[in-house]
């Protein structure tokens, strides 16, 4: 059986924060494939393969971070959402704010869930069996 984890790309820009995502993922044995962006830029060059970078495989599961340098998680996901041929991209919002106007903005361009960094532990615990066992489309 072919391996089915989905490749995880993690757009943060804290260094510190970075670290907790993969030491939490390495203490929930997630074993998924995981790249990381410091910002909108790095990440949409990433899943698209331009800057000199090979494409992320498909469907890739994104935990993206608000409040960023270049280009904020808000903006990425307007870009995500209008490229054909990343659109379908999973996303998490994984961020510090707490802010009512955040939530509502990363909902109305589909994330999957929106959870507070201190909330971590239960967001890995529920991208387990997701990374691992979900049947995507192709």
């Amino acid at each position: 059986m072919p391996d089915k984890n989905v490749d995880v790309l993690i757009v943060e820009d804290s260094e510190i924060d970075m670290q907790a995502v993969l030491r939490a993922f390495r203490r929930a044995n997630i074993t998924s494939q995981t790249h990381q962006a410091c910002d909108g830029v790095e990440a949409l060059d990433m899943l698209r393969g331009t800057g000199g970078r090979l494409p992320l495989p498909q469907p890739c599961l994104i935990l993206l971070d608000i409040n960023m340098p270049r280009m904020d998680g808000i903006s990425m996901l307007d870009e995500l959402r209008d490229d054909e041929d990343i659109r379908d991209s999973i996303v998490f919002m994984l961020t510090t704010s707490g802010h009512v106007a955040d939530r509502k903005a990363a909902y109305e361009r589909n994330v999957a869930g929106y959870f507070l960094k201190e909330n971590l532990a239960p967001l890995v615990e529920m991208l387990k069996p997701y990374c691992q066992g979900n049947e995507f489309p192709i």
